[in-house]
Formats: structure tokens, sequence, C-alpha cells
């Protein structure tokens, strides 16, 4: 196993099966893939400690990068690129190194060079139109690994495609590469172009930028940086892991030290919330079943202001039940309109749902029987 194996093969593959979106080399376990939320097993030849430190070699010759973290006893996280050779159609790659047990692991994301389709994805237009916005503050929330990367990039690819603009990004790793179309596209990644988000968002507006894409807002620092871009008319894209609209104008505002202050001058910019998961679908695939996004789309009006400025955010969820006219959502209600359509099952509904108690949303469920 040990003479054979080798992270050139292993990625080519995953990269071939065109559905693996995370590979895990973990000691004790034969290679594993990820396709479509499950996991395949690939072989029965289970990885050793030996086997993992060669394959962790490979990976930082593939990267050019030395083992220093490493060897530190810190986690590594970076992205490298592997060249198009032979048969093989190259690929980008993101990868967690770290230990556990003793031995060496690793995850690493499959980033597909080609952009996403949103409409094969099943990205709205309502969301998709949030690029169109002027400036200020856009933002995509959720968990980790429900695909708020893959909604932005389409966002990014849409200004990219139809404005004359600069777009700047700080990503920590870059995701996605953007080319150059209408827009300048400049993909700043962290630790590697800049030391941080707070340096890159900083440099960023000496950079004559229209469009900001900021990874992540981490603390106050970045926050605060954000929102004074935000008003200087920049259209500024970010995310963060919250669950909802409301609870992600709480996160930011209890970061501030002055809260009210800070309510202002966020009601002030902020343009949308989205948040997103992903759930199964009714649609089977090969390797598993297939999974869908569904979408909370919050966008500010003038009541929406109010509201934050007033800290009543508990109301939020009543005006975006009433703002379907204009391209508003809930969580509950998408996953009530996805059921309607036999596009996902009673039971994901019932699970995934973030604010209806379980037997009002029984209810309504079985009203659409």
């Amino acid at each position: 196993m040990e003479e054979k194996i080798s992270i050139q093969g292993i990625l080519e593959q995953a990269v071939r099966d065109g559905d693996v979106s995370d590979v895990f080399l973990v000691a004790g376990l034969p290679v594993t893939v990820k396709k479509g939320g499950r996991q395949k097993r690939l072989g029965e030849d289970r990885l050793m400690p030996g086997t993992l430190e060669l394959l962790a070699d490979q990976i930082y010759a593939e990267s050019g990068r030395d083992r220093g973290r490493l060897e530190r006893g810190e986690d590594d996280d970076f992205s490298f690129s592997m060249p198009r050779r032979n048969d093989f159609p190259g690929g980008r790659f993101r990868v967690n190194i770290f230990r556990q047990r003793g031995s060496i692991a690793a995850v690493i994301r499959v980033i597909r060079f080609d952009l996403p389709n949103p409409e094969k994805l099943g990205i709205p237009e309502e969301v998709l139109s949030l690029a169109d916005t002027g400036g200020g503050l856009v933002l995509v929330t959720g968990a980790a690994g429900t695909g708020k990367s893959t909604t932005l990039a389409c966002m990014i690819d849409r200004i990219n495609s139809s404005r004359d603009c600069h777009i700047i990004t700080m990503e920590d790793p870059i995701e996605y590469m953007h080319r150059h179309k209408k827009a300048i596209v400049t993909q700043r990644e962290i630790s590697i172009d800049t030391p941080g988000y707070l340096e890159a968002l900083r440099s960023a507006l000496r950079e004559s930028p229209d469009v900001i894409f900021l990874g992540e807002m981490r603390d106050y620092d970045t926050m605060y940086s954000a929102l004074v871009a935000a008003e200087t008319g920049v259209l500024v894209f970010s995310t963060l892991h919250t669950s909802g609209a409301a609870d992600t104008i709480s996160r930011i505002v209890d970061v501030f030290p002055d809260k009210e202050q800070a309510r202002v001058q966020l009601a002030q910019v902020l343009r949308a919330v989205v948040c997103q998961q992903l759930v199964p679908s009714t649609e089977e695939k090969e390797g598993g079943t297939l999974r869908i996004p569904v979408f909370e789309i919050m966008k500010v009006t003038d009541a929406v202001q109010n509201m934050i400025r007033e800290n009543k955010v508990n109301q939020l969820d009543s005006v975006m039940q009433s703002g379907a006219g204009e391209g508003m959502c809930t969580m509950d209600g998408s996953l009530l309109r996805l059921y309607g359509q036999g596009k996902i099952s009673k039971s994901t509904a019932l699970k995934f749902r973030t604010h209806y108690g379980h037997e009002y949303m029984e209810k309504r469920l079985n009203a659409q029987q």
C-alpha cells in the first residue's frame, strides 16, 4: 500500500469522478471521499501512520510549502493546484492537515476550476439579483459546508460578466478562480498574499474597489472595517456562521462596545441577509441523494431599517413572511414551498425547520398534501 499510494493518484481520481467534494485521509480508515453528502470508502486498505506521513510530504511538495506549522504542533490550512498533465485536466484543492491520536490526518476540499452554474444548483434569482445592488453590505450566512462560498461565487461572476468595475476578493483560502471578464478581478489569499483579513481590507480601500468580497467577518475589527467600506459606497459581500437574519443582526451588534451606534450604522449600510442550508432532495443520483439549497432572504426595507435601529429584530420574521412581493422569504417558508413542489420530503422539511414548532410545521405540510 505504502509503495503504491500517491496524493496525485488520489486527487486525480477525485477530480475525474466529478461529484467528490472532500477527501479524508485518516489513520485506520481507507481513503474516504464525500459524494452527495455521503461518505464512500475507496477500497479496503487502511491508511497507516507511515503512509499518512508519506502523503503529507507529497502534499507539501505539490504546494511548495514547508511543514513548519505542522512540526510546531499547529494545524495547517492552505490551498494548492495540480497542473494539467496527460489526460488529467488539472485541479485546485483546499487542505487542512492536523494531528489526531498521534498521527497525521488531512481533509482536502476539491475546488472546481469551472464556476458553478446557479440554475443547476437551484440558486434563485431573488438571491442572484442581490449582485446588482449599487453599494452597501450583503451577507450570506449559514453553517460550514452549506454552500455559502458557491452562492457568493455565482454572485461575483454575475457582476464580473455584466459590470465594468474592480472586484477585490479576500479569502482563506481562495476557493473559486475568477477570470477577468468585464470586470478586473484581483484575488488575495490570506497568509500568502496578505497577512490577514484586516490588513487586506484596509489596503483594498486604497485600490479603487467597486466590489469587495471579504471571506468572513470574524471579529470586531473586520466587522467595523467592512461597515466603513460599505459606507463609502463600495458593495461589500461577506459571510457569518449564523442561522437566520435576526441572529445575524444580533451577532454583529453584540460584537460592538457601543451597541446603539452599531445598530444605527448597520441599519444604514446593510442591504440584505441571505441564510442558507443544504438539505436532501427527493431526487437520487449515482452515489447518493442529491442535496439542494434552501434560502432565507431578508432585504433591508425602510421597515427593516427601523427594526434594526430600534432593536426589534424579533419582528424580522413577520416582515420576511409578508415580503414575498419584494423577494423575501423565511427558511421555513422556503421549506414549505420545496415540499409543495415535491423536491423535498416531509421528514426533511420537519428536520430542517428553524422557527416553526414541530406540530405547526407538520400542520402546514399536511395542508399542502
